[in-house]
């Protein structure tokens, strides 16, 4: 029978040089509170117990919950559904920091970082492992094919690079594609000041919901307003409305949120 875990396309880490390369990236201390994300087997787990001052391990397996919290009885194992699980209500120990690290599922990737980046407030730093498309989508710079709203609202709050690839083969079993590890950083305010951050989302996810169009174009479907509206908006932010989505830098995407208030 297929567990939860292998639905969810989770491939078990067992290379130990990644494991201590992926905990070395936010280097935790007896001072830190660490979440981590589908524990699986442990690989990860193991070097947490031994650093940190307290891990929280989240799995959505009660099977390999239960084996988790025999092998560690140190580590408070959660069953708990990571998209979902309340990281704003964490907090830091006194003079430490509340870290994320984890070898997400693949198919559950994005909406687990996008819950991560919206409960930024309560989190320091991330080390966690994606499929190596979807990370380089997170980290890529702006005229690519690859950027897009992801890029966007992950780099709008955290300082965000691709640390490691990891092959197929450090993997139990090995899955069809490469993954990446991304480091992030949480800034502690947004890299670029909006006014109005809802708007400033709805007008990126608008830009990109038709990223082959033209930028007024796909504006003025997305949000249901006049193309000559857009191009006034567009170009009184110091935009060319002819140009597409994926050329746009955060300043100009704040811009242009701004004239379409």
């Amino acid at each position: 029978m297929m567990t939860k875990r292998r639905a969810l396309g989770q491939h078990f880490l067992r290379d130990s040089t990644i494991a201590r390369a992926i905990v070395e990236l936010v280097a935790p201390t007896e001072r830190d509170l660490v979440v981590e994300i589908g524990p699986g087997d442990g690989a990860l787990t193991r070097l947490l117990t031994g650093r940190a001052g307290r891990v929280l391990a989240l799995e959505v397996d009660r099977a390999l919950a239960a084996t988790l919290r025999a092998r560690f009885p140190a580590v408070e194992v959660l069953d708990a559904d990571a998209r979902t699980w309340d990281y704003a209500g964490l907090a830091a120990p006194s003079g430490g920091r509340v870290l994320v690290v984890g070898n997400l599922p693949y198919s559950v990737g994005k909406p687990i970082l996008m819950a991560l980046i919206g409960a930024r407030a309560a989190i320091h730093e991330m080390a966690i492992m994606l499929q190596r498309e979807v990370a380089e989508r997170v980290a890529a710079p702006p005229g690519g094919k690859t950027y897009g709203s992801l890029s966007i609202f992950s780099q709008l709050h955290c300082d965000v690079r691709v640390a490691l690839r990891v092959p197929p083969g450090a993997f139990r079993p090995p899955p069809k594609v490469d993954s990446a590890v991304l480091h992030l950083r949480v800034l502690r305010e947004p890299r670029i000041p909006l006014a109005d951050p809802r708007r400033f989302e709805t007008v990126v996810r608008a830009a990109f919901a038709q990223r082959r169009k033209m930028l007024a174009n796909a504006l003025g479907a997305g949000l249901g307003l006049p193309l000559d509206v857009v191009r006034r908006a567009a170009t009184a932010a110091g935009v060319d409305p002819t140009r597409r989505a994926e050329t746009l830098t955060l300043s100009e995407f704040a811009a242009l949120a701004t004239g379409l208030s």
